[in-house]
């Protein structure tokens, strides 16, 4: 049985459009310098089309907003094999296990099996995460932790696949519906525990790129630090690449100064784990004389001795809320918000205590 969601070579009443101003595949196609059934090759992810002949459809997608008109009578998803998408960054790691976990739940309440593609940079444009998106002709996708580009927006839209981004990196996907958490306040949250504590020498690891959750959990943690009257000095802020090695290294460059931080915020728990490395390198007691507040709560937080005083985001929740979402779309209904937060929640443990 032929998909009814997978696009077809244009006719006079086969292909509509949704976009201002009459876009047609056969238009699209004209301006591209190519044929109809090559623009339907490409927005269907075949692999027998050009990289530069791809890479013009898609940019041409983009520029002229073309998109696939709906077509009734959609088959249901029994018919369609029963599966959901979600693309993730990596499968490695406990955020990625706790982000599958929670898609896989949400997916299965609905009898629909999971499919992960992992998004890998370098990939040709033929077989990269869109492609084979497009290629298997997906009903929708979940996205973790990757941040879409315009064209590849465009030409999802174009094909008809609807996208829910969860923790998006990067501001770019404006209008895309995503799922996250509330940064800004766990950051704040953390910022006034350690206030609360005594500590007026305090530290921070942020990771580098200008991620949008790594931007609102700096910014809430400097509100908070502000709030109490702290001044984080230039001298105790670190930047590392969002894991435990890196960060080993800028706290340990940190502990070692002249004027050593008695407590540290690392924007993530796997950047945390890194502090509490360079502190047992350097002999530096935790929490005795080093308190760390960590980001995620990962299991790997409770687990460590002592065990880790962080800021839990309901990851699980997160892909799960992601999934149900996506799923809602699937079937015609309105995704809601553009943009909906779960709430974070500090956790205190054995890693935070009063200054001395």
């Amino acid at each position: 049985m032929s998909d009814p969601g997978a696009i077809t070579p244009w006719s006079a009443h086969a292909d509509g459009i949704d976009a201002p101003g009459g876009v047609t595949m056969a238009e699209l196609a004209r301006l591209a310098g190519t044929t109809v059934p090559t623009v339907s090759k490409v927005l269907n992810g075949r692999s027998d089309v050009s990289v530069a002949t791809r890479e013009r459809v898609m940019r041409l997608v983009e520029q002229t907003g073309y998109r696939r008109r709906p077509r009734s009578g959609r088959a249901p998803d029994n018919e369609t094999g029963g599966l959901v998408d979600l693309v993730i960054s990596t499968v490695r790691g406990s955020w990625a296990n706790l982000v599958m976990s929670g898609a896989e739940s949400a997916a299965a309440a609905a009898g629909l099996d999971l499919v992960v593609t992992v998004s890998r940079p370098g990939q040709d444009a033929s077989s990269d995460w869109v492609a084979r998106l497009l290629a298997r002709r997906s009903r929708g996708a979940t996205l973790a932790l990757l941040t879409p580009s315009s064209a590849q927006l465009q030409t999802l839209n174009a094909a008809g696949i609807p996208l829910v981004l969860l923790d998006p990196s990067a501001d770019s996907a404006a209008g895309a519906p995503s799922i996250g958490t509330t940064d800004w306040a766990g950051g704040y949250a953390a910022a006034v525990h350690l206030a609360s504590l005594g500590h007026r020498r305090i530290g921070l690891i942020a990771g580098e790129g200008d991620y949008r959750y790594g931007r609102a959990r700096v910014d809430g943690f400097r509100a908070g630090l502000e709030q109490a009257g702290i001044e984080l000095q230039h001298r105790r802020i670190g930047h590392a690449p969002w894991n435990r090695d890196a960060a080993a290294s800028v706290a340990e460059r940190m502990l070692a100064s002249a004027s050593p931080p008695s407590a540290v915020f690392a924007c993530s728990d796997e950047m945390a784990l890194g502090v509490y490395q360079a502190a047992g390198a350097l002999g530096v007691a935790i929490p005795d004389r080093l308190s760390v507040v960590g980001f995620d709560d990962l299991p790997e937080s409770s687990w460590i001795t002592p065990a880790m005083t962080t800021v839990r985001q309901p990851i699980e929740q997160m892909a799960a809320a992601a999934m149900r979402m996506l799923l809602r779309m699937r079937s015609g209904g309105h995704s809601g918000s553009a943009r909906e937060e779960l709430s974070t929640e500090l956790v205190v443990r054995g890693s935070t205590t009063t200054a001395r």
